[in-house]
């Protein structure tokens, strides 16, 4: 894949630069309560900034059916000021081309949600125009909105020189690294609740792993068509045949399947039940299989420790509500610690993903953290990301 960077970009100094970030946070009463995608933004942003040129900033905050309040990023432009370290203005659509035209070389600005235009879902022609009319030069920088071909994550890049922005360009970069042309054997952890929502990527992954770790809800279905009964646990029956098939193209393509063997069950779903730790042949009618056991947590580090790279999308179990976060926490610090000596390397993905690994305290020790969700399941997928598709030309 050939794409041009900020280090293509030459003398921007007055220019006015476009740069779609991601900075669709997490707000609780107006206020920001995780500011991870804003401080992945600033390198990009500060560069720009340092290098002369005018930076207007495009972002979405939620899928707003019409503009209103509680969706602007005028919600976001002082948190995001207080990461950056200099001034953020904001500009309301309105008032767009007057308050660009009043801007200085190295100033910043927020503008108004890009999804407050109806056509920016759309990738409608007049939007990416209104857009472009801003702007000199375009950096998309927002990796996980890449899988929407939107006017301002798509159609900008051919209506403006376009570049990668620091965020996207490290994205690319571990990705490739974990699936493009990765040192082999390949280990992928893949969890979350259904087979259903990730079938996609467990039919592509088997073609391109040695090692797939199948974890959480999803494992109970796979396990199910073993034969294995799965009580009360979370299963989706009508799905055993598919998961069957999944298990027969990982036998052609000699990718071996890791399902949990023994596991942790309990009656009831609340924090701290009475458990037991059991064969998952013994899990009784009325119980749910909750996470996987140590036994199996101890052999899927052994695992890890003859592979090269480590690709993770989602927990082992219910890992939001303890004591049943035990395999993850204890897999991603297996993890951790081998990329730290230098054996794996180590790029996981996906919102329940990144909190798993920041309750286990070593998100910042795998060799990459994605900020994207639904952009690196689409990758993870095999899929084409219009968003990085577009900058390839």
């Amino acid at each position: 894949m050939t794409y041009k960077t900020l280090d293509d970009m030459g003398d921007i100094r007055g220019k006015r630069v476009l740069v779609r970030e991601d900075l669709n946070v997490p707000l609780s009463e107006a206020k920001v309560t995780d500011d991870t995608r804003l401080r992945a933004a600033v390198p990009t942003v500060a560069e720009l900034s340092d290098k002369g040129a005018i930076v207007l900033v495009l972002a979405h905050i939620g899928r707003p059916k019409v503009p209103s309040p509680e969706f602007s990023t005028a919600l976001v432009t002082k948190p995001f000021e207080a990461v950056l370290g200099r001034p953020v203005q904001y500009i309301d659509w309105e008032n767009g081309p007057k308050a660009v035209a009043a801007l200085q070389p190295g100033d910043v600005a927020l503008l108004e949600n890009t999804r407050f235009f109806g056509g920016e879902e759309k990738n409608d022609p007049a939007v990416i125009d209104r857009f472009a009319a801003l702007g000199d030069l375009y950096v998309n920088d927002a990796f996980s909105a890449a899988h929407r071909a939107h006017a301002s994550t798509e159609g900008l890049a051919h209506r403006l020189p376009a570049f990668a922005g620091r965020q996207m360009e490290a994205e690319l970069a571990a990705l490739g690294k974990a699936l493009g042309n990765p040192e082999h054997p390949v280990a992928a952890v893949v969890g979350g609740a259904k087979v259903s929502t990730k079938l996609d990527v467990l039919t592509h992954l088997v073609t391109k792993v040695d090692h797939l770790i199948i974890g959480g809800g999803m494992a109970n279905t796979f396990l199910a068509a073993r034969g294995v009964n799965v009580g009360k646990s979370l299963c989706e029956h009508d799905l055993t045949g598919t998961a069957e098939q999944i298990l027969e193209a990982a036998d052609r393509a000699n990718c071996t399947v890791h399902l949990p063997y023994d596991v942790v069950v309990a009656t009831e779903f609340r924090p701290n039940p009475p458990t037991r730790i059991v064969n998952v042949h013994e899990v009784g009618a009325d119980e749910m299989i909750l996470d996987v056991g140590p036994a199996a947590t101890e052999a899927l580090a052994d695992v890890l420790k003859t592979c090269r790279t480590l690709v993770w999308n989602g927990p082992l179990g219910a890992f939001e509500t303890a004591p049943f976060d035990a395999a993850t926490v204890s897999l991603a610090r297996t993890a951790a610690a081998l990329t730290r000596e230098g054996s794996l390397v180590s790029v996981a993905g996906g919102g329940d993903t990144v909190a798993a690994l920041n309750q286990a305290g070593v998100a910042d020790d795998f060799t990459f953290v994605s900020t994207a969700g639904g952009a690196f399941l689409e990758w993870m997928e095999g899929k084409e990301l219009p968003g990085v598709a577009a900058l390839n030309r």
